[in-house]
């Protein structure tokens, strides 16, 4: 099973972004987007969540897909390659870094901040660690 998860990491916005600040995902005609899904389940629950965790189960949400059946077809989504959160808008429009800590457990920190500043330099402002940092993926443009 292939993995999207990143541990002792941060993601940083991305050098092309144009977000100056954290930005909550808005919605789009009938509801939130991809991005405004994250966005609430990891804010509303922080180092609650894999990366991994946050990925299927949105997608399995945005399927209609019963609890039941979400067990073996998790395991069939991760058997090929999927995106991890490098991609996501949070990073790539919306202002928003991710900290994976050394469980894979994820939050968010708004560009601008103090922690943000201090994740995206390297140093885990929660313990004075270093952490590995990486930039969400630049915008195709």
């Amino acid at each position: 099973m292939e993995s999207v998860d990143y541990f002792d990491t941060f993601i940083a916005v991305a050098p092309d972004s144009i977000a100056e600040a954290r930005v909550v995902p808005p919605e789009k005609g009938a509801g939130p987007t991809v991005a405004g899904l994250t966005y609430a389940m990891i804010a509303t629950s922080p180092y609650g969540y894999t990366s991994g965790d946050v990925i299927f189960a949105i997608w399995a949400d945005r399927k209609g897909l019963p609890e039941a059946e979400r067990e073996a077809a998790q395991r069939a989504f991760y058997s090929r390659g999927q995106a991890c959160l490098r991609s996501s808008d949070l990073g790539k429009r919306y202002g928003w870094g991710i900290h994976s800590d050394a469980n894979g457990r994820i939050a968010l920190y708004a560009l601008g901040t103090a922690e943000y500043e201090s994740f995206a330099s390297g140093v885990n402002p929660l313990d004075g660690s270093q952490i590995r940092v990486v930039r969400a993926m630049r915008s195709a443009h």
